[in-house]
């Protein structure tokens, strides 16, 4: 039951009160998925121009090379090559994903599903946007000054990140605007947590929440805990760089008893393991439900699924070391870590199991939100089990630092978060705008994206065993690796691949959003969650009538159900 009292909301009056310094959860949640669109599209454009390096040693990037590197004759340079790989990583992980996922629908999702009218503190949500938007102004704004943007890579590890490495004031830019970032993502965190817990409508159980909430909710928790983390170690490297202080200064400790690069990379990864789960645990949940809608059956072991991620997102908080075998840690520690990480790969087996018993014998049906789902399930699985040799000490000591990181880390979260994303926005058009986004043009863009993404992340980890390592600006000028230049070519030509499909979503998105009449339907898709019992698109107020809530979200195929429906509300009665 609801602890605090909930307001039918009255319509904005002004434009910059609808549109654009707005408390509805809902446009919120828009404002994310724009944001997080865009910062998609630089972050992609990014990765091609890295992998055109790779391919084409010193050939000058297509189009809008000779624009943006005049002086090289649109050659990419070398530091720019670094800042390039800097960026793409921190825009896709921090700009892109969780913006889209965790921003957009968290913020969309939460309230409607678990029958509230709106988030708990609707002004800290709309202060969540806009803190997130100034922090994304700053950054982008780093590209523009003197010596460049960062180039210390996306965890920007000291001494690469101090102003030994990084003299230029664009490292400090990236530092602030992570650290503003972080407090805007704090905010969203405490606002999902307390909205679950105080707005669930009657009769909500936390078991009868759809898998989505419990994804959105896990990661909230993971947040608001690990979050301040990383902002306490982005502060010091602040005053680091600002105010002359050693924190992470190497051979301080020699001089003056204190500062230590490595203590960078534990705070660091104390944060950035369980930013692991907090990316994907959204897809999860997703996934869990859109396999359940499609296969036209109970989502199987719902209850198990739901323990399995918590179990994950515990054992997340303990297993960070495994990124630092190579920092001369005690091997009894790295016999620990190595340990709980091996031990975080059952509960991940028992919702991979009941992902494939949902499947099993379902009434399946293929619209573009379920291959996506279906393509999650394929990278999840291959990233899942390549994550093992990582967690292996004597093997990640030989891949540490290969291509082979990458291309596990981008099955993992690349891969996997990237076709949830998609799949939710393909499944979640019509209640956000009122329209469905057309079938053929996101079956052409699932497969294109599907085919290049496997081809790009395959190859990555083919030529990481054969000892590449990343951040290298032309690594064949090494003799043993002369011969994967082929091979880096077939990435790269992938890579393109995966580029073009994404102009079929740009067009299918822009075209159904401002010029498409056809309206959709209020239940398109034909299930029982609580925001397919309001109009597409859901009206400010979200409910007239707050819900209650009889039955959980993946009721199919019970045979007292009367008329052609083969699915029940969760405010109906289980017959």
């Amino acid at each position: 039951m609801a602890f605090f009292e909930q307001h039918i909301h009255s319509e904005p009056k002004t434009f910059l009160s609808k549109y654009v310094f707005s408390f509805d959860h809902k446009v919120i949640g828009k404002q994310f998925l724009w944001y997080g669109i865009l910062f998609l599209g630089i972050g992609g454009i990014m990765a091609l121009m890295i992998r055109w390096t790779l391919a084409f040693p010193g050939q000058a990037f297509p189009v809008i090379g000779n624009l943006l590197f005049p002086e090289t004759g649109g050659v990419v340079p070398p530091d720019t090559y670094a800042m390039l790989f800097t960026m793409h990583g921190t825009i896709m992980i921090f700009y892109a994903i969780t913006p889209i996922l965790i921003g957009a629908f968290g913020n969309f999702l939460i309230p409607l599903q678990i029958g509230a009218r709106d988030m708990v503190f609707p002004l800290l949500n709309m202060l969540s946007f806009w803190l997130a938007f100034i922090s994304g102004v700053i950054l982008m704004a780093s590209l523009c000054i003197p010596l460049g943007a960062a180039a210390g890579g996306w965890t920007s590890y000291p001494t690469l990140s101090t102003l030994i490495g990084s003299p230029g004031a664009g490292q400090t830019l990236w530092t602030l605007a992570l650290f503003i970032l972080g407090i805007s993502s704090t905010m969203g965190a405490v606002n999902y947590i307390t909205t679950i817990i105080v707005l669930r409508a009657p009769g909500m159980g936390y078991f009868d929440m759809p898998l989505a909430v419990w994804g959105l909710g896990l990661t909230a928790i993971l947040n608001a805990i690990f979050l301040p983390v990383l902002g306490a170690g982005l502060l010091l490297l602040i005053f680091d760089r600002v105010f002359g202080t050693t924190f992470f200064l190497a051979g301080a400790a020699a001089t003056s008893g204190t500062g230590d690069p490595i203590l960078f990379q534990h705070v660091f990864w104390i944060f950035g393991h369980p930013e692991v789960y907090i990316l994907i645990l959204p897809a999860w949940g997703i996934t869990s439900d859109l396999l359940s809608f499609f296969a036209r059956k109970p989502a199987f072991g719902a209850k198990a699924t739901a323990l399995a991620m918590t179990s994950i997102t515990i054992l997340s908080t303990v297993v960070y070391g495994h990124h630092m075998y190579t920092t001369q840690m005690s091997p009894l520690l790295t016999q620990s870590f190595m340990t709980l990480t091996m031990t975080i790969s059952i509960p991940s087996a028992i919702f991979f199991a009941n992902w494939l018993g949902t499947l099993w014998k379902g009434s399946i049906k293929f619209p573009t939100p379920m291959v996506f789902s279906l393509g999650v399930v394929f990278v999840f699985g291959l990233g899942g089990l390549t994550g093992l040799y990582l967690a292996t000490v004597t093997t990640d000591l030989y891949l540490h630092d290969t291509y082979f990181v990458v291309g596990h880390f981008h099955y993992t979260m690349a891969a996997s978060v990237l076709l949830g994303g998609y799949a939710a926005i393909y499944f979640w058009m019509p209640k956000m705008f009122g329209k469905m986004l057309n079938e053929t043009l996101g079956h052409i863009h699932f497969w294109l994206t599907f085919i290049g993404l496997n081809g790009v992340f395959m190859g990555m980890m083919i030529v990481g065993y054969a000892g590449m390592h990343r951040r290298l600006y032309n690594p064949f000028v090494y003799d043993f690796l002369e011969r994967l230049i082929p091979l880096n070519t077939f990435v790269t030509y992938s890579a393109l691949l995966m580029g073009v499909a994404q102009f079929f979503f740009v067009a299918n998105f822009i075209h159904t959003v401002f010029f498409k009449k056809e309206k959709a339907t209020d239940n398109p898709w034909e299930v029982g969650t609580l925001e397919w019992t309001v109009p597409s698109p859901a009206p400010v107020y979200n409910f007239k009538e707050i819900p209650v809530v009889k039955c959980g979200p993946h009721e199919f195929g019970n045979p007292n159900l009367t008329g052609d429906r083969d699915y029940q509300f969760q405010t109906e009665e289980l017959v």
